[in-house]
């Protein structure tokens, strides 16, 4: 049995300990990477940097996929989620407002009216 099978078995709770381990792991070794940095030592610290956010991406983003739909069976879980793809959309919406996106521009043909008035 792969390892993918027997952690799609696992219940909400058991899966979101599991999310939970790696991470507690990880986050912490960026502070002390940062520590380390501070004493002078700039490589190392930023090699733990480095190895942090690539075990961050790797394993936990992995690991969250794969566990997400056990942990969205959690009633206060999937609250969270959504308010947080809520908080998400309104600020990617903000953004595009912002630095000016304008999709009729692009798909028209037309030149956006850059004089300001």
């Amino acid at each position: 049995m792969s390892l993918r099978r027997s952690i799609e078995r696992l219940g909400p709770y058991p899966s979101l300990f599991l999310l939970a381990l790696p991470t507690a792991t990880v986050e912490p070794l960026k502070l002390v990477a940062v520590a380390v940095a501070g004493k002078g030592h700039w490589i190392t610290g930023t090699a733990i940097i480095v190895v942090c956010y690539a075990l961050s991406l790797l394993v936990v983003e992995r690991l969250f996929l794969i566990v997400k739909p056990k942990l969205l069976t959690i009633p206060w879980f999937a609250k969270l989620w959504e308010a947080c793809l809520s908080v998400r959309t309104r600020a990617w919406t903000a953004l595009k407002g912002c630095v000016g996106f304008r999709r009729d521009c692009r798909c028209s043909g037309k030149q956006p009216d850059l004089s300001g008035g």
